[in-house]
């Protein structure tokens, strides 16, 4: 009976630790524990028209990070990333890098950063507790502190901090993405995949596009928090002619912008909402200006209309 009481003590007292951990020191564990621990995770990425089964591993081979990220339905599609630059492999198309620090598309970037950087734009706040994958978890609100970006949710596990499901919600609560874990398993060390995707010679990173002299692009307004991270040339979707891109980011929302002379590059004349994908058009003086973000429609209206040359 004492062996018994003993163990039920060494149980409850990781919880008990737990119950003092404020909202924002849950989301610092998650980011350390998604940067140092070695894991597998199937998950299921659900948005409005698209259902999407995925594995993502990561570990640490020879002190840096690598992940591996593969797409379980259709076509082989494979991303990898060793250290600060990731590889994407496609069937139908030879294999390319780029330069960044996460694999885009399964959490936010935010997620293994900084996580007070966050605080110009959102606060965060403890909900209840979940059994999610097999594992109790614990809700980590991350709540906007205006109306020009979407709220988060993010249940993280109990034992490894790592996130079991992540919601992305609009101002009326509506779901319009969601990650779910389905399985995971946190690994004593870096598995063999990994390790041979950080021997491998993989394509090197493609240089940016050169920009034309003199458009130096800023913004009249941006959404508290909100920064730019690059300005390049891009194509637009759907065509072949190079426009002024710049990349606006609050740390988890992103908001693409492309400028081009008016009459020069066929831009989109709509506004369209998919998968809480938004899309705003506007003419600037002599430039046409579209911004496509997952942020509510009349933020990427007033972000388009507030562009301005230095």
């Amino acid at each position: 009976m004492r062996f018994i009481l003993l163990a039920l003590l060494v149980l409850h007292l990781p919880v008990m630790a737990q119950e003092d951990l404020s909202p924002k020191a849950w989301l610092e564990n998650m980011s350390q524990a998604l940067q140092e621990q070695e894991f597998k995770i199937s998950l299921i990425q659900l948005q409005a028209d698209h259902i999407r089964p995925l594995v993502y591993i990561h570990g640490k081979v020879e002190q840096q990070e690598v992940a591996f990220l593969e797409h379980l339905n259709g076509p082989p599609k494979n991303a990898v990333r060793v250290g600060n630059t990731v590889t994407f492999i496609e069937h139908d198309q030879p294999a390319y890098s780029v330069s960044a620090s996460r694999i885009q598309g399964i959490l936010p970037p935010a997620f293994a950063g900084d996580i007070s950087k966050l605080e110009a734009g959102y606060q965060f706040v403890l909900g209840g507790r979940s059994r999610i994958a097999g594992r109790p978890s614990q809700l980590v609100r991350i709540i906007p502190n205006d109306d020009y970006r979407y709220g988060y949710q993010v249940w993280l596990d109990m034992e490894s901090y790592l996130p079991l499901r992540y919601d992305m919600l609009t101002q009326d609560k509506q779901l319009l993405e969601q990650i779910l874990v389905v399985e995971l398993l946190v690994l004593d060390e870096a598995p063999a995949i990994l390790i041979e995707a950080y021997k491998q010679e993989w394509p090197p990173v493609i240089s940016q596009s050169k920009r034309d002299a003199g458009d130096n692009w800023t913004f009249k307004w941006l959404p508290q928090g909100f920064s730019i991270l690059v300005k390049d040339s891009h194509r637009l979707m759907g065509s072949h002619e190079s426009v002024e891109y710049i990349a606006l980011s609050d740390g988890m929302a992103n908001i693409s912008v492309y400028v081009a002379r008016v009459g020069e590059t066929p831009m989109p004349e709509e506004l369209v909402t998919r998968n809480g994908l938004s899309l705003a058009t506007e003419v600037v003086g002599n430039f046409e200006v579209v911004a496509v973000g997952k942020v509510p429609s009349e933020t990427l209206t007033r972000v388009a209309k507030s562009i301005a040359i230095q």
